[in-house]
């Protein structure tokens, strides 16, 4: 198939890697968004993709919108027969979608109807979930409301972040791409028409999320932590002061919410258990952990957070 491919983040890098190698596959054209300012001193800096289309010697182009008469000539001109879209974050109007033989393809970070919108994969971890996957779709104007094409499974550990999270369902996603696309070349798949009574939505995550409170259970604050990590990160007050909170694991210790149950390790009371905190970051300082940070900061036993 003659593809093009849009996608943004890292997320969708590994798929972009697996369809240029393919030898039944040509991607013809990289559509991704605009270079943007990043980090405290603004530097313009290109998408993941970007860089991954480049390396790769493939055609590179940043419309802003895909709804101008300019995006859908240069689509025309490029007659793909499938464009496959991985976390692109541009709306792609009726007629792009309508254009290639075998439509737009999108592959989404959850086993949908589960959790369609912005962020399938941290909130599956936030949520506590054990299992998730991948699903590839064909595209309708709809949120994640196409018909599924492909899905794949995988168990989440449960110390497993996000971050960890995103990078096996990346490469899953590479994989169940390619196969689509084979199935859809050989006819051998069939669109299956999404149970909407099963549909749930996802928001974006914001730093609103990252407090932690204590009067929670253990397992809904280690949720909390290793679900925002690597970004925004969950956060506690210790000794009146912001301290990120990296990693943590679950401890079977009781006491009153927020009680510092012990110090070496740093086990912090909840409402049913307790959590293990491994790794903090005190503000404007790098990440450490948590027996260092206990150390200097003169923590005691007994004390509350």
């Amino acid at each position: 198939m003659k593809i093009v491919y849009m996608g943004t983040p890292d997320f969708a890098v590994p798929a972009l890697e697996r369809l240029a190698k393919s030898p039944k596959h040509t991607v013809a054209a990289v559509f991704t968004r605009p270079d943007k300012p990043v980090g405290r001193k603004q530097i313009l800096t290109p998408p993941d993709v970007k860089v991954c289309a480049q390396r790769l010697d493939i055609p590179v182009f940043q419309p802003p919108s895909m709804k101008t008469e300019e995006a859908y000539a240069l689509l025309e001109q490029l007659s793909p027969d499938v464009i496959v879209v991985a976390a692109y974050g541009l709306i792609l109007p009726g007629r792009v979608l309508r254009l290639p033989r075998y439509g737009c393809v999108n592959i989404h970070g959850s086993l949908l109807p589960k959790y369609r919108g912005a962020a399938p994969i941290q909130q599956a971890v936030l949520n506590g979930d054990r299992v998730t996957g991948v699903t590839t779709m064909l595209m309708d104007e709809g949120l994640d409301t196409g018909d599924i094409l492909l899905a794949k499974e995988t168990a989440i550990g449960i110390n497993e972040t996000s971050a960890e999270l995103f990078d096996r369902l990346s490469v899953l996603g590479g994989e169940l791409i390619e196969e689509t696309l084979d199935a859809l070349e050989k006819n051998e798949v069939t669109p299956k028409k999404q149970d909407e009574s099963l549909a749930t939505h996802t928001s974006k995550i914001d730093k609103s999320l990252c407090p932690v409170d204590f009067t929670k259970t253990a397992e809904e604050v280690h949720n909390q932590i290793r679900g925002l990590y690597s970004w925004p990160v969950a956060t506690a007050k210790i000794n009146g002061k912001t301290v990120k909170i990296h990693k943590s694991r679950l401890c079977s210790k009781s006491g009153k919410p927020g009680e510092i149950l012990s110090v070496k390790p740093l086990v912090i009371a909840c409402a049913q258990g307790s959590v293990e905190l491994l790794e903090l970051q005190p503000e404007g300082k790098k990440k450490m952990t948590a027996e260092a940070f206990a150390a200097g900061h003169r923590l005691e036993k007994g004390e509350t957070v």
